[in-house]
């Protein structure tokens, strides 16, 4: 069975109803198929199951190319460009391939053989093996087995380790894990098909698998979340130094200094940020999906035996609330720096207008001592052109003295001086007056 995802945007079959036309949106097959996609294997009989994972990046492409030759070295049919899933019988086994955002399956499924034997996975090429794209993340081994093992097939199959089991599918089943690796560098998982039908095996292989996946791949973000741990303590400290000196700030040039400091330390923080904001996202999702998957089991824990739900529970949280902490942490950090920042530019803006408000008493004292000094130099001018004025005048007096005109040129001065500085007065006055008028008219219109 070879099954695909449909193109992004398919055509859609018209509605076949004579009395009814309508416009069909071009993803409603799509939408119909989206359910029906990735489809639960069906195991009806014993088998080993080998599940891989890999992480993809920007090998898209180069993995498609991968599966498309595996299909061409068996001569069967390959998935089109646009396929995120291949589920195919090769003959001596299934292959069932699924692409997803982050990662892609490969599932390997062949019957009739013992559980966890080495000679499982000599069907597939192993140059096939070496050369594919990506990296590793899961490798896990699942028996399928239609009866009960024993302690000592427990013991021997797990190689001594402690194992996690527990009564599933309504008691229907029983599964086994020990979540650790194995000398052959797999994880190992075994399943009692017990009363399941093979659809429903199917289904519980399929949510084994999830588990596991979804399990390590919500752990991806723990080291980082440790790493960040560490890094983000001296961007603490920097800060609480920073609000220290903001209260000790002596100058205009200390106030430029820690607020460039300041903004290096919020990109540095934002940066930190935009690293690892899908990552703790995608760790908290990928935890709630491994979650549900427990729910999906309907666990009951086996007698004297440690139960799926209890071990993750105690071991797999912790680790995502320390991704959580970080998380919460950088955002908090992020607050406080916004908060200083903010802080820091008012004690700022306060300072300029302290500034401001400086430079306005400087320039009212500035044109204060203009107006005196124009009008001293009005008085000046005043006096200066009457000066003139009686200069002329006694020039004319002069001639009319000499003209016969009986006049004493030093009384006649006396008299006009009075009048002319008057005259003098009120025409420079006038003057002023009229320039006054027209600048604040220009500034009422402006």
């Amino acid at each position: 069975m070879n099954t695909s995802l449909l193109d992004s945007q398919p055509q859609s079959p018209d509605i076949a109803a004579p009395a009814i036309a309508l416009k069909v949106h071009p993803w409603r097959s799509s939408l119909y198929e989206e359910l029906h996609n990735r489809p639960s294997p069906i195991i009806d009989s014993n088998c080993q199951v080998a599940h891989f994972t890999v992480l993809l990046d920007d090998n898209r492409e180069a993995l498609h190319a991968h599966v498309v030759d595996l299909c061409r070295r068996f001569s069967v049919p390959a998935p089109g460009p646009e396929s995120s899933c291949l589920y195919q019988d090769f003959g001596g086994f299934e292959l069932r391939w699924e692409r997803h955002l982050e990662f892609a399956n490969f599932t390997f499924i062949c019957r009739q053989v013992e559980p966890f034997a080495q000679e499982a996975l000599n069907f597939i090429p192993k140059d096939w093996l070496a050369a594919m794209p990506g990296e590793l993340l899961v490798a896990v081994n699942l028996a399928v087995v239609d009866y009960a093992p024993s302690e000592q097939q427990l013991h021997q199959w797990f190689e001594g380790q402690r194992v996690s089991g527990a009564h599933v599918a309504d008691d229907q089943s029983q599964v086994w894990t020990a979540f650790r690796l194995h000398s052959d560098g797999f994880g190992r998982m075994l399943a009692n098909r017990g009363q399941l039908t093979p659809y429903q095996a199917g289904r519980l292989v399929q949510r084994l698998f999830e588990l596991e996946t979804y399990r390590l791949m919500s752990l991806v973000a723990l080291p980082i979340a440790r790493r960040m741990g560490h890094a983000l303590g001296p961007v603490e400290a920097s800060l609480a130094q920073l609000n220290q000196q903001i209260s000790d700030i002596n100058s205009e040039r200390d106030e430029r200094e820690l607020l460039q400091e300041l903004s290096l330390l919020a990109a540095k923080v934002e940066q930190h940020r935009s690293d690892t904001n899908f990552r703790f996202a995608a760790a908290l999702a990928y935890h709630d999906l491994v979650l549900d998957r427990l729910t999906q089991l309907k666990e009951r824990p086996i007698e004297g035996m440690q139960g799926l739900r209890e071990f993750l529970e105690r071991r797999l949280t912790p680790g995502i609330k320390t991704c959580t902490s970080v998380r919460d942490r950088l955002e908090d950090l992020s607050r406080r720096v916004s908060r200083t920042t903010s802080l820091l530019r008012t004690r700022v803006d306060l300072s300029i207008q302290e500034q401001n408000q400086d430079l306005l008493s400087s320039m009212n004292r500035r044109s204060q001592l203009q107006l005196r000094l124009q009008q001293t130099v009005e008085g000046l001018s005043v006096v200066a052109i009457g000066y003139y004025m009686l200069s002329l005048l006694g020039i004319g007096f002069d001639a009319m003295k000499a003209y016969g005109i009986g006049l004493n040129t030093d009384v006649m001065k006396g008299i006009s001086l009075p009048v002319v500085l008057g005259v003098v007065y009120w025409g420079v006055h006038s003057v002023r007056r009229h320039i006054s008028r027209s600048n604040d008219k220009n500034d009422s219109n402006d």
